[in-house]
C-alpha cells in the first residue's frame, strides 16, 4: 500500500518530489531516482503505471536556470534510462516471455493489448517502438512483444534509440522552455494531469469503444453484433499468429543451439585430430632420432675394429700341420 501511495503522489506532484530529492541528495545523486523510475517503467513489464511523461516534464522545469538540475545531464540520464530500460525488457521477453505470458501473472498484459500491439507491428513495423513511446502502458509492453519474436535485436536497437531520444527530448524540452511561464507555474498540477490524460487517451478511447460495442451487441444491435464477431475473429486470428510467431521463435532458437552444438563438436574433433597428428609426428621424430643414433653407433664400432692383417702362406702351413697332429 505504501508503494502504491508513493507512486500516486509522484504522479500528482512530481515537482514536489524532485525538489525534495534535490535538497536531500544534492545536484549529482538526484539523478539516481530519476534514472530508476524511467528505467523501471520501460524495463520491467510489471510496472507500466509509473509516471514517465509527467516526470520528464517536471525534470525539464527544474533544468531551467536556477532550478537545481542541468539540462544536458537530465537529457543524457533519461536517454540512457529509456534506452537501457527497453533493452532489458526486450531480453527479458527473449528468455522468459513465453513463461511470463502463459503464467498470467501480469494482469496488465491482456490479450487485447497484445492483439493491438500485434496490429501495430504488422502495420508500422519498427516504428511501433517509436510510436508507443508516447503511449503509457503500451510503451512498456511494446519492447516485450518485440522480444518474443517480432523483431531482431539490431533493428530493435535502432528504433529503440530513436524512440527513447525523441520521447525524452520532447517532454524535457517542453518543461524546460515553458515551465517558467507564470500560467504553467500557477497550474502546474493541472497541466501535469493534463499530460497524463492526453497520454492515456488513446487507450481509454479504445476501451470505451470496445465496451460500447459489446453492450450494443448484447442489446441485439445487428451492426454491433457483426462488429463484435469481426472483432472476435480478428482477436482469434491474432492469437493464432502470436502462437505461430512464438513457435517460429522457439524453432529458430533451437536451430541456433543445434548449430552451435555441432560447431563445438566439430571444433573439439578438429582439436583432437590435431593433437593426435602432433603425437604421431613426435613419435616419428623420436624413431628417426633413434635410428640416427644406431647408425652413428654402428659407424663408430666399425671405425674401432682392427684392420685384417695379411698372413704369409709359407708361414701359416707348418702351423696348420701342427694343429692337425695335435
Amino acid at each position: 500500500m505504501g508503494i502504491i501511495e508513493f507512486f500516486v503522489n509522484l504522479l500528482k506532484d512530481p515537482r514536489g518530489f524532485i525538489a525534495a530529492w534535490i535538497i536531500a541528495l544534492g545536484p549529482v545523486w538526484v539523478y539516481t531516482p530519476l534514472f530508476l523510475i524511467v528505467f523501471i517503467e520501460t524495463g520491467l513489464v510489471f510496472f507500466p503505471f509509473l509516471p514517465g511523461d509527467s516526470l520528464l516534464f517536471a525534470a525539464g522545469v527544474f533544468s531551467a536556470d536556477g532550478g537545481g538540475l542541468n539540462l544536458w545531464a537530465t537529457l543524457v540520464v533519461f536517454w540512457v534510462a529509456a534506452i537501457l530500460g527497453n533493452t532489458s525488457n526486450y531480453w527479458i521477453a527473449r528468455f522468459f516471455g513465453t513463461r511470463i505470458i502463459d503464467s498470467g501473472k501480469v494482469k496488465a498484459l491482456t490479450p487485447e493489448r497484445m492483439a493491438k500491439l500485434d496490429h501495430f507491428f504488422d502495420r508500422y513495423g519498427g516504428l511501433t517502438i517509436v510510436i508507443t513511446r508516447f503511449m503509457p502502458f503500451f510503451r512498456t509492453f511494446a519492447p516485450f512483444i518485440a522480444g518474443t519474436g517480432h523483431m531482431d535485436f539490431g533493428k530493435f536497437t535502432l528504433f529503440n534509440c530513436l524512440g527513447g531520444i525523441s520521447w525524452v527530448s520532447l517532454f524535457v524540452l517542453v518543461g524546460y522552455f515553458f515551465g517558467g511561464v507564470p500560467l504553467v507555474q500557477e497550474h502546474f498540477e493541472v497541466i501535469v494531469l493534463g499530460i497524463v490524460a492526453v497520454s492515456v487517451a488513446p487507450a481509454v478511447i479504445g476501451a470505451v469503444k470496445a465496451a460500447l460495442s459489446a453492450r450494443r451487441a448484447k442489446a441485439g444491435d445487428p451492426v454491433a453484433a457483426a462488429e463484435e464477431r469481426v472483432s472476435d475473429a480478428e482477436y482469434e486470428r491474432e492469437l493464432v499468429r502470436e502462437k505461430v510467431r512464438r513457435a517460429e521463435a522457439e524453432a529458430k532458437e533451437q536451430a541456433r543451439e543445434a548449430v552451435a552444438a555441432e560447431r563445438r563438436a566439430a571444433e573439439e574433433a578438429e582439436r583432437a585430430a590435431r593433437a593426435e597428428a602432433g603425437g604421431a609426428r613426435d613419435d616419428a621424430s623420436e624413431l628417426a632420432a633413434g635410428e640416427g643414433f644406431l647408425g652413428e653407433a654402428s659407424a663408430a664400432a666399425g671405425a674401432a675394429r682392427p684392420a685384417d692383417v695379411p698372413v704369409d702362406d709359407a708361414t701359416a702351413e707348418p702351423a696348420r700341420r701342427e694343429d692337425k697332429e695335435a
